[in-house]
C-alpha cells in the first residue's frame, strides 16, 4: 500500500551556506551527509519518494540570527506551492523573545524549533522556562532529545519541563532521546503532551527495537523525520516500513498525526 508521507524533520539552509552548514553538522556527528540541504535538494528526493509535504527548519546558533532564519523559512514556505510547513526558530539568550514569538506567529510559522546541543543550553534552565510559557497552548516545540556526550537534554530534564508545563505540546526529536532511546522511552511516554519523531535513530536500532519504541510511545505520538540532509530519504523510508506496524499505525506516523498537529490542509498532501 502506498502512503502519503509527510517528512517533519528538514534542515534547509539558503544555497550560499548549506554547503559550509552541512559540513558543520557532519562534524559535529562524525557523520558522511546525504545530502547538500538546499531546498531544491529536499523537493527533488522528495518527489522521488513520494513524500508529498515536509515540515522545514534551521537553528539559530546565535541570538542575532533569529529574525533572519525565520524570514527564510517563511519566504522558503511561501515560494512552496503548499509542499512546505515551517517552524520558527529561538534562542534563549535573546533580549526580546516576546517579539521573536510574535513575529514566528505573524510569519505564519507553525512551531518552534530548537537544538540544545548546537545553542548550548539545558531545556529545564531557567532562561527556557519563558519561552515554555509563552508557547504553551499555542506553539509546539521540536527540540533535539538526548546524546550521551551531553547533559542538555537528557530525559530527565525533559520530564521536569513535561510536569511543569502540561499545556505545552513538545516533540522529541529521536525518538525522545538520541542514543539513550530506551531510558527516555520509559520516562517519557507517559505524557499525552509529549510527541517523538523517529529521525536519525532506525540507524543504531533494529527494526523490532525501533517498533517497539514505536508501540512504548503509541503510534498516535510518533512522527516520520528523516533528518534531511543526514540520511538517504529512500533508505530511511525503508528503515520505516521494517518495522512492519499496521496499515493503521503506518497511516498515523507517515501522514495523519502532523495533520493534526500542525493543522495542515489535507488538500495540500492530496490524500
Amino acid at each position: 500500500m502506498n502512503y502519503p508521507i509527510i517528512d517533519c524533520h528538514c534542515h534547509v539552509y539558503p544555497d550560499k551556506i548549506a554547503a559550509r552548514a552541512v559540513e558543520g553538522i557532519g562534524s559535529f556527528y562524525s557523520l558522511d551527509m546525504h545530502y547538500d540541504g538546499k531546498y531544491s535538494t529536499l523537493v527533488d528526493s522528495g518527489k522521488r519518494n513520494g513524500i508529498r509535504h515536509f515540515v522545514i527548519f534551521s537553528v539559530a546558533t546565535t541570538p542575532h540570527q533569529v529574525r533572519s532564519i525565520n524570514n527564510f523559512i517563511a519566504e522558503t514556505v511561501n515560494g512552496s506551492s503548499g509542499s512546505m510547513t515551517g517552524l520558527g526558530t529561538l534562542h534563549p539568550d535573546s533580549e526580546s523573545i516576546e517579539e521573536d514569538i510574535a513575529e514566528i506567529k505573524a510569519l505564519g510559522l507553525k512551531g518552534i524549533k530548537m537544538h540544545p546541543d548546537f545553542q548550548k543550553f539545558r531545556i529545564d534552565d531557567d532562561k527556557c522556562r519563558k519561552i515554555y510559557a509563552l508557547c504553551q497552548g499555542t506553539l509546539p516545540i521540536l527540540l533535539h532529545t538526548g546524546d550521551s556526550r551531553y547533559d542538555y537534554s537528557n530525559p530527565d530534564r525533559m520530564k521536569r519541563i513535561l510536569d511543569d508545563y502540561p499545556n505545552l505540546t513538545v516533540i522529541g526529536a529521536h525518538f525522545g532521546g538520541w542514543s539513550c532511546w530506551r531510558e527516555a522511552a520509559e520516562k517519557l511516554s507517559g505524557y499525552s503532551n509529549f510527541y517523538v519523531d523517529c529521525s536519525s535513530s532506525f540507524d543504531w536500532l533494529s527494526p523490532e527495537e525501533s517498533a517497539e519504541l514505536t508501540r512504548k510511545y503509541g503510534a498516535d505520538r510518533v512522527l516520520f523525520g528523516s533528518d534531511f540532509p543526514m540520511w538517504s530519504h529512500e533508505l530511511e523510508i525503508k528503515r520505516f516500513f521494517d518495522m512492519n506496524l499496521t496499515d493503521e499505525e503506518n497511516r498515523k506516523i507517515l501522514y495523519e498525526n502532523a495533520i493534526k498537529l500542525f493543522s495542515l490542509d489535507k488538500n495540500t498532501i492530496a490524500l
